[in-house]
């Protein structure tokens, strides 16, 4: 991989709970017996906890006032797949729930993080999946990062183009021409695959109204400027804007949003029917905490050195240790930490294979910072 280029892939994955969290909370009531037969299909999917990992020192007493939950995006259709990656879990992000300041956190994990996936072998974090589904990949999160997470939420990217083309699409995304470009692109790919239409963009930047697929796609974008950092500053924008639309939209729409969504082929859960309904009702009040989504590594290095030295074009977290206690600064401001011994032995391994220690952390990384448009665009 070059300074100039991320390596292609047709495959990826969005998703995002806060949709099933808002259907729980907004419909209301009224139709709870309903609700609660479709969360009793999606929910409570097989998972043995005692086969997720987890690091010893944990502060459990700071995780009570948190739920914490993994969401996994995935690409299921037959024809998304061209031979690279199978069932990779392409979109990782970490959902942090503050109960006392009634506020949530996400954090994307980018996929080609450089770390321990099991077993001692080191590889990119979303190969984690395919060597054991949602156990191997929480036990990767918890090992590598300190954390405790015991529950899951998994979509594939076509409930998403359903989700936002019920909720009317997205307004005012401001879109910059290159990713006008290679939004259109990804738009022409994905209508071949699913035999639909769609409209392109003008291909000049401009602030516009997106429909399902044309933000699925901007949504996918991993080419020019920020790459795949940038990728994931994208999914938590559309998130934001998902969100945002789906307060305002009526109980008719955010039931047809039921009916169509909350099925077992969009959307699986380790959460049973009522944690989801008793998190639906929690959530009513809560919010996305200001500056409260970021990207993981915080401070990394990518490119041709990083390649040679780990044997893959991976993003290398300088160091491991030291991104993790940032991680924990920013969900968890009010406790101490003090990584584990086992955060420290995958830190030092990697500094060891990779030859980037302390002293190579760099002032300053790639966040996938979305800036806004300037005329030049």
């Amino acid at each position: 991989m070059s300074n100039g280029t991320l390596r292609k892939r047709r495959r990826t994955g969005f998703f995002v709970f806060e949709i099933l969290i808002l259907l729980i909370l907004v419909i209301g009531l009224f139709v709870y017996a309903k609700l609660y037969n479709a969360l009793d299909v999606i929910g409570d999917q097989a998972l043995k906890k005692e086969n997720i990992g987890v690091n010893d020192g944990i502060n459990r007493e700071v995780l009570k006032g948190y739920t914490n939950i993994a969401l996994i995006g995935l690409d299921t259709r037959p024809e998304g797949n061209d031979g690279d990656d199978l069932n990779n879990s392409d979109t990782m992000m970490m959902a942090s729930i503050n109960h006392d300041t009634k506020e949530v956190k996400l954090v994307s994990l980018y996929r080609d993080t450089y770390l321990n996936v099991g077993n001692d072998k080191y590889n990119k974090a979303n190969s984690a999946y395919p060597l054991g589904g949602e156990e191997r990949l929480l036990t990767m999160i918890n090992k590598n990062l300190d954390m405790d997470i015991m529950d899951y939420i998994t979509v594939n990217f076509t409930s998403m183009i359903h989700a936002i083309d019920i909720l009317g699409g997205l307004d005012d995304m401001e879109i910059a021409r290159d990713e006008a470009i290679h939004l259109n692109n990804y738009c022409r790919v994905m209508a071949k695959e699913l035999d639909k239409p769609f409209e392109a963009l003008p291909e000049v930047a401009g602030t516009y109204s997106l429909s399902g697929m044309q933000s699925v796609a901007y949504a996918r974008i991993r080419q020019g400027q920020g790459l795949d950092f940038r990728r994931a500053a994208r999914q938590r924008l559309v998130i934001d804007k998902m969100v945002a639309k789906a307060k305002k939209a009526n109980p008719l729409t955010l039931n047809k949003l039921l009916n169509e969504i909350v099925q077992p082929e969009y959307i699986s859960s380790s959460l049973s029917p009522s944690e989801m309904m008793k998190m639906g009702l929690d959530m009513l009040n809560y919010k996305f905490a200001e500056g409260g989504q970021v990207g993981f590594p915080f401070k990394h290095m990518w490119g041709e050195n990083v390649t040679k030295a780990v044997g893959m074009d991976a993003v290398l977290p300088v160091t491991l240790e030291a991104n993790v206690i940032e991680l924990h600064k920013f969900l968890y401001p009010e406790a101490a930490y003090t990584p584990s011994a086992t955060v420290q032995e995958y830190s030092n391994y990697i500094i060891n294979k990779s030859g980037y220690g302390e002293g190579s952390i760099p002032e300053h990384s790639e966040d996938g910072t979305i800036p806004p448009l300037s005329p030049a665009d």
